[in-house]
């Protein structure tokens, strides 16, 4: 008996005295791999899903291996909600959730704050929750809607000869009907009052493959531009109507979701000099970080898709988005402890703190690709840079400098939106004093 003892003590003793192995980190990735937004939908994933895989390559977040699961649910809001649910709670508990889908992102704002996740909808989601101060719990990193919005009225304005000059023109706005298609628009009636020019609204119902009606309008009212918020099919089927009805793609401009190669691939020749916004990159295939990717994990046929798509529009988005996630927890790590699986509470402290600068987006092969992203507890969008790319008929190239969203036009509509949701919700907006703690 004292024997049996002695080695338990004994046993105990070194379970103790052994290092504590840090738990992983759990990213869940909800996709739409089938459906209608298959095309666009799976290069983002396949993207996103790759660089958690080259993170681990690399030997994790400070040694803390990432794990992920995958939950499909084909751009239908109720069952992302459902993906949500299912694995918010799995493998300790969420980091973190990005949900591809701004009718998503506005059934989710409140169910995070209650479940203490933070949720990244970078180049998406609810304009107005760039306000930190009130949307506790949301991240629109590196841009929301209404910074697409206002950064093509400013290139029109620019090609026109200036702001003034778009007096009297007339922009139409083919849009999804749903909540991502129609975040812009508050942004353009804006602009619209400011400058004298008219907005046409012309809603596509989903998933946005008949569209004859919206181009005969087209045809019949004329428009001097027409801005492209649309999503999957309905980005290549306008494509092909601007094409049949003779409308010019030149003055034409996609959102950065109507701007990648599966919008164009199949219009090809047709769809020569559609412009797109960019979320700060393009196709990236020369980047360091495409190059990292391409030896370090699809070499070791750990791809998660083809090898032809690696630096592509859409894959790169979804490599970006993964990236301001997984540095939100290596920012948390400095405060609560390099090598530890961070709460979901403690990456939303890292995610209002980032400070990626120049210097360390080149270190790790985001060199040419993006601008620094500085966020703080009370701005949570952090950038606001977006370029605009040209489609030559066989590939995507940038055609024009830099921009930024103007915080004149911005700011005080986040601060009126996010006032009136504060308001209607009963919730008291943090201070800087609160920030602090």
């Amino acid at each position: 008996m004292k024997v049996r003892k002695l080695m338990m003590t004994a046993a105990l003793a070194v379970m103790l005295s052994a290092p504590v192995m840090a738990a992983d980190q759990f990213f869940p990735v909800l996709v739409y791999r089938t459906g209608a937004y298959a095309p666009n939908g799976t290069p983002w994933a396949n993207g996103y899903v790759d660089y958690l895989k080259l993170v681990n390559a690399k030997g994790g977040i400070n040694g803390v291996k990432l794990t992920f699961e995958e939950c499909e649910f084909g751009y239908a809001t109720d069952r992302g909600v459902e993906c949500y649910e299912r694995l918010k709670g799995k493998s300790g508990g969420a980091t973190l959730v990005q949900p591809l889908s701004t009718g998503v992102t506005f059934a989710l704002t409140e169910k995070a704050s209650v479940d203490k996740i933070p949720l990244i909808t970078a180049g998406y989601g609810r304009s107005e929750s760039a306000n930190g101060a009130v949307f506790t719990w949301n991240f629109p990193l590196l841009g929301t809607y209404w910074v697409g919005a206002d950064v093509a009225i400013q290139h029109i304005g620019k090609k026109e000869g200036g702001l003034d000059k778009l007096k009297g023109k007339k922009i139409a706005l083919v849009y999804h009907d749903s909540p991502y298609g129609k975040e812009p628009i508050p942004l353009l009636q804006e602009r619209a009052k400011m400058h004298g020019f008219d907005v046409m609204l012309l809603p596509v119902a989903h998933p946005g493959v008949e569209q004859k009606a919206t181009w005969l309008q087209i045809r019949q009212n004329k428009p001097d531009y027409v801005l492209l918020w649309g999503w999957g099919v309905m980005n290549s089927t306008s494509l092909k109507e601007a094409q049949a009805t003779g409308y010019p793609r030149d003055k034409m401009y996609g959102i950065w979701w109507a701007g990648a190669e599966p919008d164009v691939k199949d219009v090809g020749e047709g769809a020569k000099g559609y412009n797109a916004m960019t979320l700060q990159h393009g196709a990236e295939p020369n980047s360091k970080v495409v190059k990292d990717m391409l030896a370090m994990v699809h070499a070791k046929g750990q791809g998660t898709g083809p090898k032809e798509e690696v630096g592509s529009v859409l894959y790169m988005r979804g490599l970006l988005s993964a990236m301001l996630g997984v540095e939100g927890v290596r920012k948390a790590q400095e405060r609560y402890g390099k090598g530890k699986t961070m709460t979901g509470e403690q990456v939303r402290w890292g995610l209002e703190n980032l400070n990626l600068d120049q210097k360390t987006l080149d270190g790790m092969g985001f060199a040419g690709v993006m601008r620094p992203v500085q966020t703080s507890c009370l701005d949570h969008m952090g950038s606001s840079w977006v370029r605009v790319h040209t489609w030559d008929g066989a590939k995507w190239n940038f055609s024009s400098d830099w921009y930024q969203a103007d915080e004149k036009v911005l700011r005080p509509m986040v601060m009126l939106a996010s006032g009136r949701y504060a308001e209607e919700k009963k919730l008291k907006p943090r201070t800087p004093e609160e920030c602090k703690q």
